[in-house]
């Protein structure tokens, strides 16, 4: 039974490479070396896939051991054949593509300005980093800044920032 189930797995494996042969050209080395990573703890038994056991240890070892069977199957079946690491990388690029980074960062913005005027006071969005989730220190707020639009009322316009973020600076023409 074990030769019968290392053979399904390797014909999975080679359907999987087929079908997802340019997912490395999605990520950058540094974000594939951290996928790389993260699928190294969660191959628990080190046989180069992700099963239903290992996704039951690797909940286990972040504490959670309650988790039902059929939310395992649930995510194994997310997959088109068993999960080696080009399947979880190709995952990741499905769960991935489709997220606009800039109609992200823009959606965060928006519900700081309930009247869309496409502008925040520099000031309160300063505080506002300073305090809140992975904390901002003055001077990175202010590195910030540098690559910020900010009219003569002192209001960030954060459309621009936005495209900054994701485009890299704007281009003088």
């Amino acid at each position: 039974m074990a030769s019968r189930k290392t053979k399904k797995k390797e014909g999975g494996a080679l359907r999987a490479q087929r079908a997802s042969s340019n997912v490395f050209s999605n990520f950058e080395q540094t974000q594939i070396q951290e996928f790389k990573e993260a699928f190294t703890l969660m191959d628990q038994n080190r046989d180069g896939f992700i099963d239903k056991e290992d996704l039951k240890d690797t909940y286990a070892s972040l504490g959670k051991t309650n988790v039902k069977d059929d939310e395992l199957d649930a995510m194994l079946k997310e997959a088109s054949g068993p999960i080696n690491f080009t399947m979880f990388l190709n995952l990741f690029g499905e769960k991935l593509s489709g997220t606009d980074a800039e109609e992200t960062i823009l959606n965060a913005f928006k519900m700081l300005d309930p009247d869309g005027k496409g502008k925040i006071n520099k000031e309160y969005i300063k505080r506002l980093l300073m305090s809140q989730a992975d904390k901002m220190t003055a001077e990175e707020v202010d590195q910030m800044f540098q690559f910020a639009s900010i009219d003569a009322a002192g209001n960030l316009d954060y459309k621009a920032l936005s495209y900054v973020i994701t485009h890299g600076e704007e281009k003088e023409g």
